[in-house]
Protein backbone atom coordinates (compact mmCIF):
# COMPACT_ATOMS: atom_id res chain seq x y z
CA UNK A 1 0.00 0.00 0.00
CA UNK A 2 2.79 2.48 1.03
CA UNK A 3 4.98 1.50 -2.24
CA UNK A 4 1.80 2.25 -4.11
CA UNK A 5 1.21 5.56 -2.64
CA UNK A 6 4.80 6.19 -2.99
CA UNK A 7 5.11 5.20 -6.66
CA UNK A 8 2.43 8.42 -7.30
CA UNK A 9 4.07 10.88 -5.61
CA UNK A 10 6.22 13.53 -6.93
CA UNK A 11 9.75 13.09 -6.91
CA UNK A 12 10.71 16.64 -6.95
CA UNK A 13 11.07 19.31 -3.50
CA UNK A 14 8.68 21.53 -5.68
CA UNK A 15 6.22 18.64 -6.55
CA UNK A 16 5.99 17.52 -3.31
CA UNK A 17 6.06 20.65 -0.89
CA UNK A 18 3.43 21.79 -3.31
CA UNK A 19 0.71 18.85 -2.88
CA UNK A 20 1.27 19.47 1.03
CA UNK A 21 0.01 22.93 0.79
CA UNK A 22 -2.53 22.26 -2.26
CA UNK A 23 -3.68 18.70 -1.11
CA UNK A 24 -5.24 20.14 2.76
CA UNK A 25 -6.74 23.51 0.94
CA UNK A 26 -8.53 21.18 -2.06
CA UNK A 27 -9.94 18.57 0.49
CA UNK A 28 -11.22 21.90 2.29
CA UNK A 29 -12.55 23.18 -0.75
CA UNK A 30 -14.49 20.32 -1.70
CA UNK A 31 -16.02 19.88 1.94
CA UNK A 32 -16.97 23.57 1.91
CA UNK A 33 -18.41 23.13 -1.64
CA UNK A 34 -20.54 20.00 -0.60
CA UNK A 35 -21.58 21.25 2.48
CA UNK A 36 -23.15 24.57 0.95
CA UNK A 37 -24.85 22.65 -1.92
CA UNK A 38 -26.21 20.02 0.40
CA UNK A 39 -27.50 21.87 3.28
CA UNK A 40 -27.68 26.16 2.48
CA UNK A 41 -27.87 26.22 -1.36
CA UNK A 42 -30.54 23.18 -1.41
CA UNK A 43 -32.52 24.41 1.53
CA UNK A 44 -32.60 27.86 -0.05
CA UNK A 45 -33.40 26.49 -3.31
CA UNK A 46 -36.04 24.31 -1.85
CA UNK A 47 -37.62 27.07 -0.08
CA UNK A 48 -38.33 29.34 -3.07
CA UNK A 49 -39.08 26.18 -5.40
CA UNK A 50 -42.07 25.30 -2.82
CA UNK A 51 -43.02 29.24 -2.88
CA UNK A 52 -43.12 29.22 -7.14
CA UNK A 53 -45.23 26.08 -6.62
CA UNK A 54 -47.56 26.93 -4.32
CA UNK A 55 -48.52 30.05 -6.35
CA UNK A 56 -48.84 27.95 -9.48
CA UNK A 57 -50.88 25.68 -7.40
CA UNK A 58 -53.05 28.47 -6.08
CA UNK A 59 -53.46 29.64 -9.77
CA UNK A 60 -54.15 26.54 -10.94
CA UNK A 61 -57.12 25.89 -8.27
CA UNK A 62 -58.71 29.28 -9.35
CA UNK A 63 -58.75 28.07 -12.24
CA UNK A 64 -60.47 25.09 -12.55
CA UNK A 65 -63.52 27.12 -9.78
CA UNK A 66 -63.61 28.95 -13.48
CA UNK A 67 -62.03 27.76 -16.59
CA UNK A 68 -62.37 30.87 -18.77
CA UNK A 69 -59.70 33.32 -20.85
CA UNK A 70 -60.94 36.10 -18.48
CA UNK A 71 -59.19 34.58 -15.49
CA UNK A 72 -56.65 33.79 -16.78
CA UNK A 73 -55.95 37.22 -17.57
CA UNK A 74 -57.43 38.36 -13.98
CA UNK A 75 -54.69 35.81 -12.89
CA UNK A 76 -52.24 37.67 -15.25
CA UNK A 77 -52.82 40.43 -13.68
CA UNK A 78 -52.14 39.35 -10.06
CA UNK A 79 -49.24 37.18 -10.88
CA UNK A 80 -46.62 39.49 -13.36
CA UNK A 81 -46.18 42.58 -10.71
CA UNK A 82 -46.09 41.13 -7.43
CA UNK A 83 -45.14 37.78 -7.69
CA UNK A 84 -43.21 37.82 -10.93
CA UNK A 85 -45.15 35.14 -12.80
CA UNK A 86 -47.15 35.72 -15.88
CA UNK A 87 -49.49 32.92 -16.46
CA UNK A 88 -51.33 32.05 -19.95
CA UNK A 89 -53.68 29.63 -21.57
CA UNK A 90 -52.94 27.62 -24.88
CA UNK A 91 -55.55 26.08 -25.44
CA UNK A 92 -56.18 22.45 -27.03
CA UNK A 93 -52.17 21.61 -26.69
CA UNK A 94 -50.66 18.92 -25.24
CA UNK A 95 -47.12 19.04 -22.53
CA UNK A 96 -44.22 18.57 -24.48
CA UNK A 97 -42.52 15.24 -24.13
CA UNK A 98 -38.70 16.14 -23.83
CA UNK A 99 -37.28 16.62 -20.99
CA UNK A 100 -33.68 19.00 -20.39
CA UNK A 101 -31.87 18.87 -18.02
CA UNK A 102 -29.99 21.65 -16.33
CA UNK A 103 -26.49 22.09 -15.56
CA UNK A 104 -26.69 22.36 -11.66
CA UNK A 105 -29.14 18.81 -11.03
CA UNK A 106 -29.90 20.51 -7.95
CA UNK A 107 -32.05 23.20 -8.78
CA UNK A 108 -34.46 20.37 -11.49
CA UNK A 109 -34.59 18.08 -8.30
CA UNK A 110 -35.70 20.55 -6.03
CA UNK A 111 -38.55 22.05 -8.24
CA UNK A 112 -40.06 18.43 -9.54
CA UNK A 113 -40.19 17.97 -5.70
CA UNK A 114 -41.71 21.35 -5.17
CA UNK A 115 -44.24 20.82 -7.92
CA UNK A 116 -45.11 17.00 -7.06
CA UNK A 117 -46.13 18.20 -3.18
CA UNK A 118 -47.94 21.37 -4.88
CA UNK A 119 -49.52 20.44 -8.22
CA UNK A 120 -52.15 17.13 -8.81
CA UNK A 121 -52.44 17.63 -11.85
CA UNK A 122 -49.72 16.44 -14.55
CA UNK A 123 -46.84 19.28 -15.06
CA UNK A 124 -44.00 19.55 -17.41
CA UNK A 125 -40.89 22.55 -17.06
CA UNK A 126 -37.95 23.70 -18.45
CA UNK A 127 -35.17 25.34 -16.59
CA UNK A 128 -32.68 25.53 -19.51
CA UNK A 129 -34.50 26.96 -22.72
CA UNK A 130 -34.40 30.91 -21.22
CA UNK A 131 -31.61 32.27 -19.38
CA UNK A 132 -33.54 34.33 -16.74
CA UNK A 133 -36.96 32.53 -17.46
CA UNK A 134 -38.07 29.18 -16.03
CA UNK A 135 -41.15 27.77 -18.26
CA UNK A 136 -43.86 25.37 -16.44
CA UNK A 137 -46.75 23.62 -18.16
CA UNK A 138 -49.90 22.54 -16.62
CA UNK A 139 -52.49 19.99 -17.74
CA UNK A 140 -56.05 21.25 -17.82
CA UNK A 141 -58.87 20.25 -20.06
CA UNK A 142 -58.82 23.11 -22.12
CA UNK A 143 -55.16 22.78 -23.20
CA UNK A 144 -52.03 23.26 -20.92
CA UNK A 145 -51.71 26.47 -18.49
CA UNK A 146 -48.29 27.86 -19.20
CA UNK A 147 -46.85 29.84 -16.30
CA UNK A 148 -42.98 31.56 -16.94
CA UNK A 149 -41.26 32.59 -13.36
CA UNK A 150 -38.28 34.81 -13.20
CA UNK A 151 -35.34 32.52 -12.10
CA UNK A 152 -34.39 34.64 -9.18
CA UNK A 153 -38.00 33.17 -7.73
CA UNK A 154 -37.01 29.47 -7.67
CA UNK A 155 -32.88 29.67 -8.16
CA UNK A 156 -30.53 31.34 -5.25
CA UNK A 157 -28.12 33.13 -8.64
CA UNK A 158 -26.00 33.99 -5.01
CA UNK A 159 -24.58 30.36 -5.35
CA UNK A 160 -22.67 31.33 -8.60
CA UNK A 161 -21.40 34.23 -6.81
CA UNK A 162 -19.98 31.61 -3.97
CA UNK A 163 -18.26 29.09 -6.52
CA UNK A 164 -16.49 32.62 -8.35
CA UNK A 165 -14.99 33.21 -5.57
CA UNK A 166 -14.28 30.23 -4.43
CA UNK A 167 -12.63 29.28 -7.44
CA UNK A 168 -11.43 32.51 -8.04
CA UNK A 169 -9.50 32.17 -4.16
CA UNK A 170 -8.38 28.77 -4.80
CA UNK A 171 -6.21 30.07 -7.67
CA UNK A 172 -4.83 33.00 -6.12
CA UNK A 173 -3.71 30.98 -3.69
CA UNK A 174 -1.91 28.53 -5.86
CA UNK A 175 -0.02 30.94 -7.83
CA UNK A 176 1.14 32.15 -4.51
CA UNK A 177 2.41 28.91 -3.42
CA UNK A 178 3.67 28.15 -6.67
CA UNK A 179 5.84 31.37 -6.19
CA UNK A 180 7.18 30.52 -2.91
CA UNK A 181 7.82 27.23 -3.56
CA UNK A 182 9.71 27.90 -6.95
CA UNK A 183 11.99 30.25 -4.89
CA UNK A 184 12.67 28.19 -2.19
CA UNK A 185 13.35 25.04 -4.74
CA UNK A 186 15.75 27.31 -7.00
CA UNK A 187 18.06 27.64 -4.72
CA UNK A 188 18.21 23.77 -3.66
CA UNK A 189 18.93 22.72 -7.66
CA UNK A 190 21.41 25.56 -8.06
CA UNK A 191 23.60 23.75 -5.08
CA UNK A 192 23.00 20.23 -6.64
CA UNK A 193 23.99 22.22 -10.31
CA UNK A 194 26.76 23.20 -8.43
CA UNK A 195 28.14 19.74 -6.67
CA UNK A 196 27.63 17.97 -10.08
CA UNK A 197 29.65 20.82 -12.08
CA UNK A 198 32.79 20.57 -9.55
CA UNK A 199 32.10 16.91 -9.48
CA UNK A 200 32.77 17.32 -13.32
CA UNK A 201 35.81 19.34 -12.59
CA UNK A 202 33.95 22.21 -13.87
CA UNK A 203 35.02 24.93 -11.05
CA UNK A 204 33.73 27.73 -13.53
CA UNK A 205 30.34 27.24 -12.16
CA UNK A 206 29.29 30.62 -10.39
CA UNK A 207 27.14 29.42 -7.29
CA UNK A 208 25.94 32.13 -4.49
CA UNK A 209 24.08 30.62 -1.08
CA UNK A 210 20.46 32.13 -1.19
CA UNK A 211 17.31 30.29 0.16
CA UNK A 212 15.96 29.74 3.32
CA UNK A 213 18.45 30.27 6.31
CA UNK A 214 18.96 25.97 6.27
CA UNK A 215 19.88 26.14 2.35
CA UNK A 216 22.25 29.01 2.90
CA UNK A 217 23.90 26.77 5.51
CA UNK A 218 24.18 24.11 3.16
CA UNK A 219 25.48 26.34 0.46
CA UNK A 220 27.81 27.77 2.58
CA UNK A 221 29.17 24.73 3.88
CA UNK A 222 29.30 22.90 0.38
CA UNK A 223 31.41 26.29 -0.57
CA UNK A 224 33.76 25.55 2.46
CA UNK A 225 34.00 21.96 1.22
CA UNK A 226 35.09 22.81 -2.68
CA UNK A 227 37.84 25.01 -0.95
CA UNK A 228 39.49 22.27 1.04
CA UNK A 229 39.04 19.80 -1.97
CA UNK A 230 40.43 22.27 -4.09
CA UNK A 231 43.46 23.13 -1.75
CA UNK A 232 44.36 19.53 -1.00
CA UNK A 233 44.27 18.96 -4.95
CA UNK A 234 47.02 21.67 -5.58
CA UNK A 235 49.16 20.65 -2.49
CA UNK A 236 49.00 16.89 -3.93
CA UNK A 237 49.72 18.01 -7.62
CA UNK A 238 52.16 20.81 -6.08
CA UNK A 239 54.05 18.46 -4.33
CA UNK A 240 54.18 15.99 -6.77
CA UNK A 241 55.06 17.55 -9.35
CA UNK A 242 57.85 19.03 -7.13
CA UNK A 243 58.78 15.69 -6.27
CA UNK A 244 58.79 14.97 -9.81
CA UNK A 245 60.69 17.46 -10.79
CA UNK A 246 63.54 16.99 -8.34
CA UNK A 247 64.25 13.30 -9.21
CA UNK A 248 63.96 14.51 -12.85
CA UNK A 249 67.55 16.13 -12.90
CA UNK A 250 69.39 12.98 -10.60
CA UNK A 251 67.95 10.62 -13.75
CA UNK A 252 69.08 13.34 -16.47
CA UNK A 253 72.18 12.95 -15.29
CA UNK A 254 72.16 9.07 -14.92
CA UNK A 255 70.75 9.00 -18.41
CA UNK A 256 73.94 11.05 -19.30
CA UNK A 257 76.49 8.95 -17.46
CA UNK A 258 75.53 5.48 -18.93
CA UNK A 259 74.94 7.34 -22.39
CA UNK A 260 79.04 7.93 -21.68
CA UNK A 261 79.54 3.98 -20.69
CA UNK A 262 80.14 1.09 -22.77
CA UNK A 263 76.89 -0.61 -23.89
CA UNK A 264 76.93 -3.70 -21.94
CA UNK A 265 73.74 -5.90 -20.20
CA UNK A 266 74.27 -4.19 -17.13
CA UNK A 267 73.77 -0.50 -18.82
CA UNK A 268 70.77 -1.70 -20.83
CA UNK A 269 69.44 -2.88 -18.05
CA UNK A 270 70.16 0.19 -15.72
CA UNK A 271 68.97 2.60 -18.58
CA UNK A 272 65.47 0.45 -18.43
CA UNK A 273 65.32 0.92 -14.98
CA UNK A 274 65.75 4.47 -15.41
CA UNK A 275 63.32 4.39 -18.46
CA UNK A 276 60.89 2.68 -16.22
CA UNK A 277 60.99 5.23 -13.34
CA UNK A 278 60.18 8.06 -15.31
CA UNK A 279 57.14 6.44 -16.59
CA UNK A 280 56.31 5.86 -13.33
CA UNK A 281 57.17 9.40 -12.28
CA UNK A 282 54.86 10.79 -15.07
CA UNK A 283 52.09 7.97 -13.68
CA UNK A 284 51.97 9.46 -11.00
CA UNK A 285 51.64 13.31 -12.01
CA UNK A 286 49.53 12.20 -14.06
CA UNK A 287 46.97 11.06 -11.04
CA UNK A 288 48.09 13.90 -8.65
CA UNK A 289 46.67 16.14 -11.83
CA UNK A 290 43.90 14.57 -13.20
CA UNK A 291 43.98 16.96 -15.63
CA UNK A 292 41.15 19.02 -14.64
CA UNK A 293 42.18 22.85 -15.92
CA UNK A 294 41.47 21.17 -19.40
CA UNK A 295 38.39 22.75 -21.06
CA UNK A 296 35.34 21.09 -22.76
CA UNK A 297 35.18 20.84 -26.89
CA UNK A 298 32.52 19.29 -28.90
CA UNK A 299 34.41 16.47 -30.95
CA UNK A 300 33.38 13.84 -33.03
CA UNK A 301 34.62 10.43 -31.45
CA UNK A 302 35.21 8.30 -34.13
CA UNK A 303 37.63 10.54 -35.39
CA UNK A 304 39.46 11.11 -32.13
CA UNK A 305 39.34 7.54 -31.49
CA UNK A 306 41.11 6.68 -34.89
CA UNK A 307 43.76 9.55 -34.99
CA UNK A 308 44.84 7.74 -31.08
CA UNK A 309 44.69 4.36 -32.91
CA UNK A 310 46.95 5.61 -35.75
CA UNK A 311 48.74 7.73 -33.09
CA UNK A 312 49.56 4.67 -30.88
CA UNK A 313 50.92 2.56 -34.19
CA UNK A 314 48.32 -0.18 -33.58
CA UNK A 315 47.02 -2.86 -36.36
CA UNK A 316 45.25 -5.37 -34.04
CA UNK A 317 42.86 -2.71 -32.84
CA UNK A 318 39.20 -2.68 -34.51
CA UNK A 319 36.68 0.28 -34.74
CA UNK A 320 33.20 -0.41 -34.63
CA UNK A 321 30.90 2.54 -35.08
CA UNK A 322 27.55 2.73 -36.57
CA UNK A 323 27.40 6.44 -36.98
CA UNK A 324 29.45 9.33 -36.03
CA UNK A 325 28.82 11.10 -33.18
CA UNK A 326 30.03 14.77 -31.50
CA UNK A 327 30.44 14.64 -27.88
CA UNK A 328 31.51 17.63 -25.47
CA UNK A 329 34.64 16.29 -23.25
CA UNK A 330 38.37 17.27 -22.52
CA UNK A 331 40.19 15.89 -25.35
CA UNK A 332 43.82 15.69 -23.62
CA UNK A 333 42.11 13.92 -20.35
CA UNK A 334 40.45 11.82 -23.08
CA UNK A 335 43.19 10.59 -24.79
CA UNK A 336 44.98 9.50 -21.51
CA UNK A 337 42.12 8.04 -20.26
CA UNK A 338 41.31 5.57 -23.99
CA UNK A 339 45.07 5.61 -23.69
CA UNK A 340 45.19 3.49 -20.89
CA UNK A 341 42.34 1.03 -21.54
CA UNK A 342 43.98 0.60 -25.03
CA UNK A 343 47.51 -0.12 -23.49
CA UNK A 344 46.39 -2.18 -21.01
CA UNK A 345 44.74 -4.51 -23.92
CA UNK A 346 48.57 -4.24 -25.84
CA UNK A 347 49.68 -5.52 -22.72
CA UNK A 348 47.14 -8.13 -21.45
CA UNK A 349 45.43 -9.48 -24.77
CA UNK A 350 46.59 -10.06 -28.83
CA UNK A 351 43.41 -8.12 -30.36
CA UNK A 352 41.22 -5.81 -29.41
CA UNK A 353 38.26 -4.33 -30.33
CA UNK A 354 36.35 -0.97 -29.41
CA UNK A 355 32.79 -0.39 -30.17
CA UNK A 356 31.02 3.05 -30.00
CA UNK A 357 26.91 3.08 -29.24
CA UNK A 358 24.87 5.96 -28.19
CA UNK A 359 21.62 5.55 -25.89
CA UNK A 360 19.22 7.99 -25.33
CA UNK A 361 21.30 10.35 -23.02
CA UNK A 362 25.42 8.85 -23.06
CA UNK A 363 27.95 7.79 -25.19
CA UNK A 364 28.85 4.24 -24.68
CA UNK A 365 32.81 3.46 -25.43
CA UNK A 366 33.58 -0.33 -25.37
CA UNK A 367 36.88 -1.62 -24.90
CA UNK A 368 36.94 -5.20 -25.21
CA UNK A 369 40.00 -7.96 -25.50
CA UNK A 370 40.56 -11.33 -26.03
CA UNK A 371 43.00 -12.13 -22.73
CA UNK A 372 42.42 -13.79 -19.57
CA UNK A 373 40.03 -11.54 -18.29
CA UNK A 374 39.67 -10.44 -14.70
CA UNK A 375 37.51 -12.24 -11.98
CA UNK A 376 34.46 -11.01 -10.99
CA UNK A 377 35.32 -10.73 -7.29
CA UNK A 378 38.99 -8.55 -8.47
CA UNK A 379 37.15 -5.92 -10.61
CA UNK A 380 36.39 -3.19 -7.31
CA UNK A 381 40.02 -4.05 -6.90
CA UNK A 382 41.00 -3.35 -9.91
CA UNK A 383 40.36 0.09 -9.96
CA UNK A 384 42.35 0.75 -6.63
CA UNK A 385 44.99 3.15 -7.11
CA UNK A 386 48.50 1.14 -7.26
CA UNK A 387 47.03 -2.03 -7.24
CA UNK A 388 47.85 -4.41 -9.83
CA UNK A 389 46.73 -7.80 -10.10
CA UNK A 390 49.04 -10.95 -9.65
CA UNK A 391 46.79 -14.04 -11.20
CA UNK A 392 45.15 -12.65 -14.70
CA UNK A 393 47.79 -10.32 -14.82
CA UNK A 394 51.16 -10.65 -15.18
CA UNK A 395 53.01 -8.45 -12.44
CA UNK A 396 56.25 -8.22 -14.30
CA UNK A 397 54.81 -6.06 -16.97
CA UNK A 398 55.41 -2.63 -17.19
CA UNK A 399 52.89 -0.38 -14.64
CA UNK A 400 52.27 0.81 -11.89
CA UNK A 401 48.96 0.10 -11.32
CA UNK A 402 47.38 3.83 -12.12
CA UNK A 403 45.77 3.16 -15.42
CA UNK A 404 42.49 2.07 -14.67
CA UNK A 405 42.52 3.89 -11.74
CA UNK A 406 43.13 7.44 -13.33
CA UNK A 407 40.66 6.37 -16.75
CA UNK A 408 37.46 6.10 -14.00
CA UNK A 409 38.75 9.43 -12.58
CA UNK A 410 38.44 10.67 -15.90
CA UNK A 411 35.19 9.01 -16.48
CA UNK A 412 33.58 10.64 -13.41
CA UNK A 413 34.95 14.15 -14.01
CA UNK A 414 33.11 13.80 -17.48
CA UNK A 415 30.23 12.92 -15.77
CA UNK A 416 30.20 9.55 -16.42
CA UNK A 417 31.14 6.62 -15.50
CA UNK A 418 33.65 3.25 -15.82
CA UNK A 419 32.56 -0.41 -15.92
CA UNK A 420 34.41 -3.41 -16.09
CA UNK A 421 31.93 -6.71 -17.54
CA UNK A 422 32.64 -10.01 -19.83
CA UNK A 423 34.15 -10.13 -23.16
CA UNK A 424 32.38 -11.67 -25.70
CA UNK A 425 35.95 -12.04 -26.80
CA UNK A 426 36.89 -14.09 -24.35
CA UNK A 427 38.75 -11.63 -21.93
CA UNK A 428 37.32 -8.49 -20.54
CA UNK A 429 35.21 -4.96 -21.57
CA UNK A 430 35.89 -1.71 -20.51
CA UNK A 431 32.89 0.02 -20.88
CA UNK A 432 33.52 3.99 -20.46
CA UNK A 433 30.10 5.91 -20.11
CA UNK A 434 30.61 9.64 -21.10
CA UNK A 435 27.02 12.10 -21.12
CA UNK A 436 25.84 13.76 -24.06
Amino acid sequence: MKKTINKHLPKSLFGRALLIIMLPITIMQIAVVYFFFNLHWDQVTSNLSDSVAADISVAVQLYKQNPTLELVEKLENLLRPKMEVSGALELDDELPTIIRSSFFSNLDKTLSRSLNNSVVENFWFDTTKYPNHIDIRVKVNEGVLRFIAARERVFAPLGYVFIFWLVMATILLSLVSIYFIRNQATPISELANAADAFGRGEDKYNFRPSGASEVRLAGQSFLKMRGRIKRHIEQRTIMLAGVSHDLKTPLTRLKLHLSMQHNSEENKAAKQDIKDMESMLEAYLDFARGLEGEALEAINIYNFIQKLVTKMKLTNVQLIAPFEITVSIRPRAMERALMNLIENTQKYAKNCRITLTKSSESLLISIEDDGEGIPKNKRKSAFKAFHRLDISRNQNIEGVGLGLSIARDIAQNHGGSLRLHDSSMGGVKAILRIPI
